[in-house]
């Protein structure tokens, strides 16, 4: 039985190999895609966790995770950093986001892909 993934969920992936200024290496991803997609789908679309908070400037792209479980690290969500990978790429499951994290994301994935509007 194939696991389910789902939107929110928090995995380590392998994003080797990149170029240029692409994430990679082993680190955690969060799935962006809707659930019924990922159910039917090989793929997810995912956005890549750093734990350099300091080393990265504060955009409007970025979720700081202070208090989350399943991260050693404070972390940032990158949602200038999505990408589709396969299925295969995911191992250790994290946990999931609840309702509260998500709609940052949200927020941060509609500035990202440019569907927000300006205030």
């Amino acid at each position: 039985m194939e696991k389910a993934f789902k939107r929110g969920d928090i995995y380590y992936a392998d994003l080797g190999p990149v170029i240029g200024s692409e994430q990679g290496g082993k680190r955690p991803v969060l799935i962006i895609s809707n659930d019924i997609g990922n159910k039917h789908r090989p793929t997810v679309i995912v956005a890549s966790i750093t734990s350099r908070v300091r080393s990265k400037a504060k955009l409007p792209t970025h979720i700081v995770i202070s208090d989350f479980k399943g991260l050693e690290k404070n972390s940032i969500i990158l949602l200038e950093q999505i990408r589709t990978l396969d299925k295969q790429r995911l191992q250790e499951y994290l946990g999931t986001f609840d309702r509260r994290y998500m709609l940052s994301v949200d927020k941060a994935l509609a500035i990202s892909i440019g569907i927000s509007k300006k205030d």
